[in-house]
């Protein structure tokens, strides 16, 4: 059996965080090492214990979790940060992917799906709640309406990764498919955000569903 997952928990509301802790600590794949009530304390303790996966809410009293978010990504961008928040509200969902969060839950979430999606969030793929897709979706599609209608030309390369990251497969696990190292899927990923005009690996994935066997 491979060792859990090291998880840092930040949310303002103590017994949430209990039984967060409890959730995850019971399914044998995660050890929680941290448990924290404010983005500053979240920061400190990403950098002291470097955790596979960081869950985080965005409503915290002080630094929120935007700015949290940020921080951590710039910081610390190989963890993995998995937002769960209690809003679906289009002014928190598209900021927070934006700003490079791994996935989008919702606090109303079955148990289940909770673990389900924080462990594959944990081996390195993305998730989001399925209540949320069609907004990012429908954001998409507002951008789109916005610009003028252009035949997108990508590479063989760009178009193996794009359809990669749909799936949600990791940059990892994208080199091995593909063959190629970290570093270029990387490059990859950085030429389809800009070429797509999107921010996140989460609007490329959306991007790619929506537009699918448009881009050559």
């Amino acid at each position: 059996m491979s060792a859990p997952f090291d998880l840092l928990l930040i949310d303002d509301h103590p017994m949430l965080r209990r039984g967060l802790a409890e959730l995850f600590e019971s399914s044998g794949e995660f050890r929680v090492v941290g448990s924290v009530s404010t983005g500053r304390e979240g920061i400190a303790l990403a950098r002291e214990l470097n955790p596979a996966l960081i869950l985080l809410d965005l409503h915290m009293p002080g630094q929120g979790g935007l700015d949290t978010l940020e921080c951590l990504k710039r910081d610390q961008p190989e963890i993995s940060v998995m937002v769960l928040s209690a809003s679906a509200a289009r002014e928190d969902v598209l900021p927070a992917l934006r700003a490079g969060a791994d996935g989008y839950l919702l606090k109303d979430s079955e148990p289940e799906e909770l673990l389900a999606a924080v462990s594959a969030c944990a081996h390195g793929q993305s998730r989001l709640d399925p209540a949320l897709s069609r907004l990012l979706a429908s954001s998409l599609g507002e951008r789109d309406s916005s610009t003028a209608a252009t035949r997108i030309e990508l590479t063989e390369r760009e178009r193996q990764t794009l359809t990669l990251i749909a799936e949600g497969f990791s940059n990892k696990l994208i080199g091995r498919q593909l063959g190629i190292s970290d570093g270029t899927v990387k490059v990859y990923v950085k030429h389809l955000l800009s070429k797509l005009n999107l921010r996140s690996r989460l609007e490329l994935a959306a991007w790619a569903h929506r537009h699918s066997g448009e881009a050559s």
